[in-house]
């Protein structure tokens, strides 16, 4: 599953960062990622995003992703694998023994993944949304405490 995850995000960031027209041209630049799967998969992956069709600037219809603001298109598009370096942290508040947790949009159900991985046991669990994570914590806790415990899970917190 979790390669799974990984070939989505893969894709969803190929998607935004290049005009992409068919999808023998995205299985090349899924295999350029290290990912090798089959026409059907892809298939399927693109379905799962509900990624469509379009029109692009110079008129050749490309595939474009649901309206995501993570993933539009940039001028000098960089390689999936550098795109994936970067946290999608914003910010953490705290009230009682409950955390909330800001993302960038998309970021924030692998985020969760995360810290409900690892071994914080403070932590009761997580929920997340698209950009945000409701986190409960064991009574008592300390805020400090936990910051750290979670910068030690989430990469740039």
């Amino acid at each position: 599953m979790k390669e799974k995850n990984s070939r989505l995000e893969t894709l969803k960031l190929l998607i935004s960062s290049q005009e992409i027209g068919c999808q023998e041209d995205l299985l090349k630049a899924l295999a350029i990622e290290g990912f090798h799967i089959t026409q059907a998969t892809l298939s399927r992956d693109l379905k799962q995003l509900k990624v469509a069709k379009a029109a692009s600037i110079n008129g050749k219809y490309t595939y474009v992703l649901p309206n995501e603001t993570m993933y539009k298109r940039v001028p000098s598009p960089r390689t999936a694998r550098e795109m994936m370096k970067v946290s999608g942290f914003l910010s953490v508040a705290y009230s009682g023994n409950m955390g909330v947790m800001k993302t960038r949009p998309g970021y924030a159900s692998s985020i969760a993944y995360n810290i409900d991985n690892g071994g914080i046991e403070q932590i009761l669990g997580t929920i997340s949304g698209n950009d945000t994570i409701f986190i409960a914590f064991k009574e008592p806790y300390d805020k400090d405490e936990m910051t750290q415990r979670m910068q030690n899970v989430i990469s740039q917190m």
